[in-house]
């Protein structure tokens, strides 16, 4: 994994002292959002674990579970700011903060999780990471958090044209509801506490989620087809202030990485059997699950989404065109 590491961008003041903290403390806070029972929970304690053993004892870290450190965004900035050494974060709300990172909100960028992983560690993934380093968040590790399929009640989606005059709950991003639309649906935002009752309502027609969260939450109870569109692969990382990371000899970086690298691993074989767990549940409560088995029509039929895209953001082209090519 390609790591570039630099300075913090809020000021000389700030990261010298930064760094003088990270020279003389061992004891680093680690922020997680899930809470017990959660992938994403297990596999930061292992890092946790591997980080003091790998370094040798020169970084312990304490994670605290359950966003008692605060929201997500604050816990974002305080990252950043060094306030907070470590975070694992979806990379969603970091497109916000580092355009790069938006890659991964572009629909039907990656054909499957395999190949999004593959995407990180070549070329793409590289400029992603640089770009994120450089706004004081350097990614040592990438989460599985699964891939976004559309369900509904009225049959399976194997086409874009199977998405023609539906109305589908999407997340409050115009690159979401542009996604839908393109295939000649009504893409609709909706806070998620309310999907459950507008798919059982009829208020919308479906919706599209992983398979974990589907089966969590109870829409496979009012949903009978589950398609495997996996139209959004959005990753999750291990994310380190740049200044601590920076104040760390290579051989510590080096020891420290290796320990997210292998946590990662370990995240990704919890997310596997966790989603295989939920899938058997929801298929015995009587959902269809159906694979899609060309995902070339719906990529051509995201055309004009990315047209308007790279329309309003240019310089993205080259690291469209990488992450398109990577095979």
């Amino acid at each position: 994994m390609y790591h570039k590491f630099s300075k913090t961008v809020f000021g000389a003041a700030t990261a010298l002292a930064l760094v003088a903290t990270a020279a003389t403390a061992d004891d680093w806070r680690a922020w997680n959002i899930h809470n017990d029972g959660h992938p994403n929970t297990a596999a930061m304690d292992r890092f946790a674990e591997l980080a003091k053993e790998k370094t040798g004892g020169e970084v312990t870290i304490e994670v605290f579970h359950g966003g008692v450190l605060g929201s997500q965004p604050d816990a974002l900035e305080q990252v950043q700011l060094g306030a907070i050494d470590i975070g694992n974060f979806n990379l969603g709300p970091i497109g916000p903060l580092v355009k790069e990172a938006n890659l991964v909100s572009l629909p039907f960028i990656f054909r499957d999780v395999p190949h999004m992983f593959r995407v990180l560690d070549g070329p793409a993934g590289e400029k992603i990471a640089g770009a994120m380093s450089e706004a004081g968040l350097v990614p040592i590790g990438w989460f599985d958090a699964g891939a976004r399929s559309f369900y509904n009640n009225s049959g399976p989606i194997n086409s874009p044209a199977d998405v023609e005059g539906m109305k589908i709950r999407v997340m409050n991003n115009d690159l979401f509801t542009g996604m839908v639309n393109a295939m000649g649906g009504n893409g609709t935002p909706m806070a998620f506490g309310e999907v459950y009752q507008a798919l059982s309502t009829g208020v919308v027609d479906g919706a599209e989620n992983n398979l974990p969260s589907f089966q969590s939450v109870g829409h496979y109870e009012v949903s009978g087809y589950y398609s495997l569109s996996e139209h959004l692969i959005i990753p999750e990382c291990i994310c380190v202030n740049a200044a601590k990371f920076d104040a760390l000899s290579p051989e510590m970086q080096a020891a420290l990485t290796a320990a997210a690298e292998e946590a990662s691993l370990y995240q990704r074989e919890l997310w596997a059997e966790q989603t295989a767990a939920s899938r058997t549940a929801v298929e015995e409560a009587g959902v269809k699950i159906n694979l899609i088995a060309d995902k070339g029509p719906f990529q051509e039929a995201m055309a004009p989404v990315y047209e308007n895209y790279l329309a309003a953001n240019p310089d993205m082209a080259e690291l469209v065109e990488l992450a398109q090519s990577t095979e």
